[in-house]
């Protein structure tokens, strides 16, 4: 079930925030995202996270009331482009994607990189060199459009994680993961020493992404604060606070 409504106030903490009194439909946004810690997440029954922290601090710097929900990828990456007043996040902008969407951001940035077993034999040295090889994506993911549409040999799951194991399995080559520049990545006690890092491949900003029927001034007004978020501190001091943040055993 969605989160309740939020109307948050100018200059509130970016951890307190009030239920709303009643708004115009055309006010209140719907704003969702994807389980993928520690990004966004749901831990007791709060929509959490590094880049959800942002975008709370994004609402509250405007006064935007808003809803937030957190669901599988494409099905979330679809309702924002079907459904009026709907964002989704977070978003890579990329040429394929620049017309579908009213971005507001960027919010973040991401390393696209091919991970692969270590035990290789095939040379990797450009993104060109992995045009012969077998490349595990995410099914919906900006990673997958992009290697398909360049005409990549490209076997998309409904599950990300798979990816890792059918390395392990060589029934892929590579596995295309996006992580933050100078992250550590994904990483197993059972991957150690088997799959690692080969090639960063591309680099994108990720965006809070929009329906077409978003009011202009509203995307405006949402694009001066985050600019002002970035320009004071805040998000720095939001990505420090999830700098060593480990998953709860």
């Amino acid at each position: 079930m969605p989160t309740p409504l939020l109307r948050p106030a100018a200059g509130l903490a970016v951890a307190l925030l009030l239920h709303a009194g009643p708004a115009r439909c055309d006010d209140l946004l719907t704003l969702l995202t994807e389980n993928a810690a520690p990004a966004s997440m749901r831990e007791h029954g709060q929509v959490t996270g590094r880049e959800t922290d942002k975008i709370r601090a994004l609402m509250a710097r405007t006064g935007t009331p808003y809803r937030l929900d957190v669901l599988p990828w494409k099905r979330a990456y679809h309702m924002a482009q079907t459904q009026p007043a709907t964002c989704v996040y977070s978003t890579s902008r990329t040429p394929e994607r620049e017309a579908l969407f009213k971005w507001v951001g960027p919010t973040d940035q991401a390393d696209w990189v091919f991970y692969g077993r270590l035990d290789h034999s095939f040379p990797l040295r450009t993104l060109e060199d992995a045009r012969p090889l077998r490349i595990g994506t995410y099914n919906g993911d900006a990673r997958d459009d992009y290697l398909r549409s360049r005409g990549f040999q490209v076997e998309a799951t409904t599950n990300d994680l798979a990816n890792p194991e059918k390395l392990l399995l060589k029934r892929i080559d590579l596995w295309a993961v996006g992580m933050r520049p100078g992250s550590p990545g994904p990483d197993r006690p059972a991957w150690k020493g088997v799959i690692g890092p080969l090639l960063v491949f591309h680099q994108v900003q990720v965006y809070l992404a929009c329906n077409r029927t978003v009011p202009d001034r509203l995307v405006d007004k949402l694009n001066m604060a985050a600019a002002d978020l970035r320009r004071d501190g805040t998000f720095g001091k939001i990505e420090r606070r999830y700098a060593h943040w480990q998953p709860a055993p």
